[in-house]
């Protein structure tokens, strides 16, 4: 990546919510250089909407967001990328690999790659970077391309209002992550650094799963005992896949682990919270899908979450018990009574 002084060329691919936001984050004035605004472009999969946000700059994804009119809303996969210098990928993660492959003519051999994604790919069980990695198939006699992961309590809206933030950009190479620092840095988004890509990337996919698990909650009126036992539970289960995963612990008990699924499960706007209320009060999961506005990672997350406890032999009940609740019928009430009446033990964290 060059030089941060410089004028970068940034590609956005995707125009969801963190997708919109990112432009805004990308084109915030910044110290000590606030000349230095990046020429962004931003990449949809449908020319449709990409049209309208070229006319409106509005989107209905996000409500009150204003695109700036700096950003060009690319209509062609090669108007998008042509000399990239760097590349921010926000497209929901289980259409990450079919998005890249199309795109893969037009990805600059050894550009910086930073993924906004969280999920787990169901088929693959494979992360965001790792996802992209495998999509481009980079040869491997080039020099590596540096992959960062960046994550971390991040509700779209509130960024979008500019409301104080933090977030954790992680990557196996070190330089890059704290490129992406001061890039992304505003004076309302405080971004740290850390070398545990794996660990920060299973913490943004699996925390959704609680989130679904703790929207259960909230429709079925169960309180704020029940809700906080649940977070403090499930912080415990993601820590321990993460552990027997190779993933450093303490990443779980930072921003991107307690602090992004702390923000999941209280906000109001967070959509796999939202999801699992409406399962509460009722509403089967065909039904709320067919009229969601946005992607709700954490449904399909549910499934490579429980695969991966299996693959790992993690004793996952909440993911098992959120897994029964969305693909077998369980009903929640019946779900919360499997996991209150499991056999007395001592408490274990990690």
């Amino acid at each position: 990546m060059p030089n941060p002084a410089s004028p970068l060329r940034v590609a956005v691919l995707g125009s969801g919510q963190m997708g919109l936001v990112a432009t805004a984050m990308l084109l915030a004035p910044r110290e000590p250089v606030p000349d230095a605004i990046p020429e962004v472009r931003l990449w949809s999969h449908d020319p449709e909407e990409a049209g309208r946000l070229a006319q409106t700059r509005r989107s209905p994804r996000l409500a009150g967001f204003e695109l700036d009119a700096r950003v060009r809303p690319a209509l062609t996969d090669a108007s998008a990328l042509d000399k990239a210098d760097l590349i921010l990928v926000a497209i929901p993660c289980q259409f990450i690999r079919e998005a890249m492959a199309r795109l893969r003519p037009h990805v600059p051999g050894g550009t910086p790659i930073v993924s906004l994604a969280k999920g787990i790919e169901t088929e693959t069980l494979r992360r965001p970077t790792q996802i992209i990695a495998e999509a481009l198939g980079d040869d491997p006699d080039a020099p590596p391309r540096p992959y960062a992961a960046l994550s971390g309590p991040t509700i779209a809206a509130e960024l979008a209002r500019c409301l104080p933030a933090t977030m954790i950009a992680a990557s196996d190479d070190l330089a890059f992550a704290q490129r992406v620092q001061a890039l992304l840095g505003t004076s309302w988004l405080r971004i740290y650094t850390s070398a545990d890509m794996l660990g920060v990337e299973l913490a943004g996919a699996t925390k959704n799963v609680i989130a679904i698990a703790a929207g259960i909650l909230d429709g079925l009126n169960a309180g704020c005992n029940a809700k906080s036992a649940l977070l403090a539970r499930g912080l415990a289960e993601i820590a321990r896949l993460g552990s027997a995963m190779g993933a450093s612990p303490s990443t779980f008990f930072g921003i991107a682990g307690v602090g992004d699924l702390a923000t999941t499960c209280f906000s109001p706007e967070g959509r796999n919270r939202s999801c699992g209320e409406a399962l509460g009060r009722g509403v089967t999961l065909r039904d709320y899908l067919a009229t969601a506005t946005s992607v709700v990672e954490g449904v399909e997350t549910t499934r490579a979450v429980r695969d991966l406890a299996e693959r790992y032999k993690v004793d996952m009940p909440i993911t098992e018990a959120v897994h029964d609740v969305l693909f077998n019928n369980t009903d929640p009430l019946q779900a919360i009574s499997q996991l209150m009446t499991r056999d007395l033990k001592a408490e274990r964290v990690g």
